[in-house]
């Protein structure tokens, strides 16, 4: 078993989809988000593709925000900064890692937003901040950030 770092942990209550959308600009307007790599973790229908849509459009995103549930990766081309943002629900086979050329990806700057973490567990570097949405209720939701480097830390809620 893996053993993750944890440097610090923040618990928030999210009561609606507003709630959500200001967690997500706040976060947006932390230094540092440019060169982040945020695990999103939850189950089925817990709010992690609304958490980065949310995440997104405070960055600058215009345009439709796509899950990318079938295409594995949406590129964002910001003015600020460039954004990835991932979702490994379909995520089999490691080959596939390869060949999308996602070793480079990550190893870029830029924000790399990623669904699923633990499908592709053993090639991605460690997160600098995951956050885990539980649903608490058809609309709330209870949502951990745990900080797992230094930049982590300083993109906590209340850092």
């Amino acid at each position: 078993m893996v053993h993750l770092p944890i440097l610090e942990s923040q618990v928030q209550l999210w009561a609606d989809e507003a709630a959500c959308a200001a967690s997500a600009c706040a976060l947006a307007a932390k230094v540092g988000l440019d060169q982040a790599f945020i695990a999103l973790h939850g189950d089925l229908g817990a709010g992690k593709t609304s958490f980065a849509r949310h995440l997104l459009r405070a960055l600058g995103v215009a345009g439709r925000v796509k899950s990318p549930t079938y295409a594995l990766m949406e590129v964002y081309e910001l003015t600020q900064m460039n954004a990835w943002h991932f979702d490994f629900y379909r995520f089999n086979d490691p080959q596939e890692w390869e060949d999308a050329g996602l070793r480079d990806v990550f190893a870029s700057r830029g924000l790399k937003l990623v669904e699923w973490p633990e499908k592709a567990a053993g090639l991605l570097p460690v997160a600098d901040l995951r956050i885990h949405i539980e649903i608490d209720s058809p609309i709330q939701r209870r949502t951990t950030f745990t900080a797992a480097t230094p930049l982590g830390r300083q993109l906590l809620p209340c850092a």
